[in-house]
């Protein structure tokens, strides 16, 4: 073990430590036929964990680690300590931008040699160890050049560099054998209309897509495209805001059977939904692909990407999500940060290691919950009405008709309680 995690011990399921241990995720509990690992399918995202300094909007760097720096030793450094992180983690999967894990070069060809030799490695990390690439994705957000955007922005050189990115990551994701690659435009949104055409926007972004879902099968990617919805920050106005935005884009360029949504707790919120309620609709819309786990400061405006602490809010995510049959090549990323004044190596694994047991619980919550089957009987009572035979006919009918059996039947209906609070009772009894 390096000297950065020096004395932290791989992490066990031990329901009575005292230490660094996991209390209720248990990665071999069958649950419902299957392992909890293979159920909630864990991921560390690279950024967040290692790439991240400690900043904020109103200070900068406050973390000291021995990979930071712009040099290809240190980012060899920076794989070494990740794949050390998974291993006390036994976690079995990562997620990675390029921007990552290689230092930028001095030209795009530079940047990808650099991004390449890195693949490389961990190429030979994870044939030595048991993690895997849950997915794989481009930063076309943090450099200046994207300051207007990537697939929209009104330079066609940033258009034509982020297409290139794109390529360069699914032919690494591909390699690596990664089973989702990830689309999030970061800045692709306005802030002013004085300056956006927002038809020729939009109709590039849409481009953009059919033109990564082309080169998927090009190149024989047997993975799950995803689009991430990212409302408010750092521009105004996004065009991908949220799921039911997501999906009328894809239906617009013929992509709602090519890609699925990546969904996240944090821009839930921020685009003013319920975590439950975007994983919910995208399985309606049966565009649901997988979730960024993670939570906001309800008091702050922005998003603050702390570790999940929440049983209840966690449990009604995974509700949805197991009523929708559960991940198939998506699974649980930690897009998630240890706070700024926690410095300690100590505080990343133990980040991960009390959001894994949250997550855990919530899960089992969630499976009780289904098992149990009150809510979804309480549900099937409320619509019974629609399952006879003359519901359905007037679905099939027209006002006219329907207002002339409406008069001929003398029919009077009379409100029914919808019973939310006692609902949120059967909620607390598992939660």
């Amino acid at each position: 073990m390096s000297r950065f995690f020096k004395d932290i011990l791989p992490l066990r399921h031990d329901p009575e430590s005292d230490g660094l241990a996991y209390r209720h995720y248990d990665p071999d509990e069958l649950i419902l036929g299957k392992r909890m690992e293979d159920h909630l399918r864990f991921a560390v995202a690279c950024w967040h964990s290692f790439a991240w300094e400690g900043g904020d909007p109103f200070g900068g760097r406050t973390f000291d680690r021995p990979w930071f720096g712009e040099t290809m030793e240190h980012a060899r450094l920076k794989a070494d300590i990740a794949f050390e992180m998974f291993e006390i983690l036994a976690i079995p999967f990562f997620c990675f931008h390029d921007a990552d894990i290689r230092p930028e070069g001095a030209s795009f060809a530079e940047s990808r040699r650099n991004f390449e030799e890195i693949i490389d490695l961990f190429a030979e990390k994870m044939s030595a160890g048991n993690t895997r690439l849950l997915w794989g994705t481009a930063n076309l957000f943090t450099h200046r050049r994207f300051m207007a955007g990537a697939a929209t922005n009104p330079d066609p050189d940033v258009f034509a560099w982020s297409a290139a990115t794109v390529k360069l990551c699914m032919d690494a994701t591909h390699k690596l054998g990664g089973q989702n690659y990830v689309l999030w435009g970061g800045r692709e949104g306005y802030e002013t209309l004085l300056n956006t055409d927002l038809v020729r926007e939009r109709n590039h972004a849409g481009r953009f897509l059919q033109m990564v879902v082309d080169y998927k099968y090009k190149i024989g990617f047997e993975g799950t495209i995803l689009v991430e919805p990212k409302p408010q920050e750092p521009t105004k106005h996004q065009h991908d805001h949220d799921v039911a935005a997501v999906y009328g884009f894809l239906r617009d360029f013929g992509l709602e059977t090519e890609v699925k949504i990546n969904i996240e707790q944090g821009h839930a919120v921020l685009a003013g939904h319920s975590f439950e309620h975007e994983i919910a609709l995208a399985a309606s819309l049966g565009v649901f692909g997988s979730i960024d786990m993670n939570r906001n400061d309800y008091q702050s405006g922005w998003d603050t990407d702390q570790f999940p602490n929440n049983v209840p809010e966690v449990a009604l995510a995974y509700y949805e999500i197991l009523k929708a049959g559960g991940f198939t090549t998506g699974g649980t990323n930690f897009d998630a940060k240890i706070r700024r004044q926690s410095l300690d190596p100590k505080d990343l694994v133990a980040a991960h290691a009390g959001a894994m047991d949250v997550c855990a619980r919530g899960f089992k919550a969630a499976v009780a919950m289904l098992e149990d089957g009150t809510l979804e009987a309480l549900r099937a009572e409320r619509y019974a009405g629609w399952d006879t035979p003359e519901a359905q006919a007037m679905l099939e009918s027209d006002l006219a008709r329907i207002a002339n059996r409406l008069e001929s039947d003398g029919v009077d209906p009379q409100p029914r309680s919808g019973r939310q609070e006692r609902l949120e009772n059967i909620v607390n009894r598992f939660v």
